[in-house]
């Protein structure tokens, strides 16, 4: 969906609807592989990516919850290779936005 050439694995993240909405609700963790971290264009990569959702996505480090959406933000995430953080989604697309979005990252190789 994001990329040309990636392919889906998809892997069920946890997921729940929270109790005071009605909104599926998705999230997973992702751990950085690539040598550089996410860097500049992988961020790009992958903020394009998230801008394809409708729902909101966001980067969970360190207690901050960055958007996914924001270029600035997933650089303030500063994720070198081998860090973790939590991608959650909320809104009507969550699970798919998640499982995209993971798999976009593993795919992260420089």
């Amino acid at each position: 969906m994001c990329a040309p050439g990636i392919a889906l694995k998809i892997e069920t993240p946890a997921m729940s609807n929270e109790p005071e909405q009605d909104v599926p609700f998705a999230t997973t963790e992702i751990t950085i592989v690539n040598e550089l971290g996410l860097h500049a264009r992988p961020a790009a990569e992958f903020v394009r990516c998230a801008s394809q959702f409708r729902s909101e996505i966001f980067l969970v480090r360190d207690g901050r919850r960055l958007s996914a959406a924001s270029m600035i933000e997933v650089l303030m995430a500063d994720l070198s290779k081998g860090e973790s953080a939590q991608l959650e989604a909320l809104g009507l697309d969550a699970d798919t936005a998640v499982e995209t979005l993971a798999q976009l990252i593993s795919s992260f190789q420089d």
